[in-house]
């Protein structure tokens, strides 16, 4: 596609969003050109929270399945619409409701502790929901004396278990992606690149490592972290380990700086899925609306309510 033919499918879509006075929102790990038509860019907690004050009449997400849902959820008066319903997540996709049920049945009396990266049947048997950039704040908010069981991440789990000092009941799932940076990644980085520092998501393979923690150069932060440390940081060149679709983003919000994937094969083919012609067409046709059943709502809605209200 020329840039001339971009632009211009970039100005059908906003006028689009004018005439059904709709709201794009795209997650960190869009194609570039998606993240560049969007009215918000961020991870699962901000787009979350968009998602539950947008005054608009529609939503346009451009995202995963999981991410619709819950604005579905946290929106139920408005139009959700997925541009393409491929967009699936495999870290979802480790745990079903019935599996949870039976995991609580085994621990009664636990308090259930979902990543926000599960369906709506799921988080409908949480008691909380999290994403990476509050996590941490979550688990601190449950008292001491509690079980937890974390799912469905179990490095995300292994990290939380670090920064707490809780002893959580881990299900043991992964994103396929995060899964695949593993420590000689980084370490093979930290010998090529000694000016370079380190971005970490906690979902990697890698984040609960004691060498992930006890080198100076390295940050173990959220999507949403990271852009916000690099914008701060005195540092000019970066090493991100997290999907490649965040360098867009990075690269726009901290110019004049060096943003390198610690591995460039790091590619969710579910949220590379959705393209501009998709979100024109989701606009223009009002297709791929996302709805969740009242009573799994009603039910989910508390725990993704919590996740939306503990800070950042």
């Amino acid at each position: 596609m020329t840039t001339l033919e971009m632009a211009t499918l970039h100005a059908d879509i906003r006028d689009l969003a004018r005439e059904r006075d709709a709201v794009i929102l795209a997650h960190n790990y869009q194609r570039p050109e998606v993240q560049d038509v969007a009215d918000y860019v961020g991870d699962s907690l901000g787009l979350s929270r968009q998602a539950a004050a947008t005054e608009a009449d529609v939503i346009v997400f451009c995202g995963v399945h999981f991410m619709a849902e819950t604005a579905a959820i946290l929106s139920p008066e408005k139009t959700v619409l997925l541009p393409d319903l491929r967009a699936g997540c495999s870290l979802a996709a480790s745990i079903t409701a019935d599996q949870l049920r039976a995991w609580k049945a085994d621990h009664p009396g636990a308090v259930v502790v979902s990543y926000v990266n599960t369906t709506a049947d799921v988080k409908a048997e949480s008691d909380y929901c999290c994403t990476s950039g509050n996590a941490q704040q979550v688990i601190e908010a449950i008292p001491e004396d509690q079980e937890i069981l974390f799912l469905p991440d179990m490095y995300l789990g292994l990290w939380l278990e670090r920064v707490t000092g809780r002893t959580l009941t881990i299900w043991m799932g992964e994103c396929h992606v995060h899964a695949g940076i593993r420590p000689a990644d980084i370490e093979r980085w930290t010998r090529e690149a000694p000016d370079a520092e380190l971005l970490v998501h906690p979902e990697c393979g890698c984040a609960s490592q004691a060498m992930a923690f006890g080198n100076e150069r390295t940050q173990i932060l959220s999507t949403e972290k990271m852009v916000d440390y690099a914008r701060r940081s005195e540092k000019r060149r970066f090493l991100v380990a997290t999907e490649v679709g965040i360098l867009h983003r990075l690269e726009r919000e901290a110019p004049g700086k060096t943003f390198e994937p610690v591995r460039a094969d790091a590619v969710c083919r579910y949220m590379k899925v959705t393209t501009l012609d998709e979100v024109r067409d989701a606009l223009l046709k009002m297709q791929h609306r996302v709805t969740v059943d009242p009573d799994t709502a009603a039910k989910a809605r508390l725990a993704i309510e919590r996740m939306v209200a503990i800070g950042a």
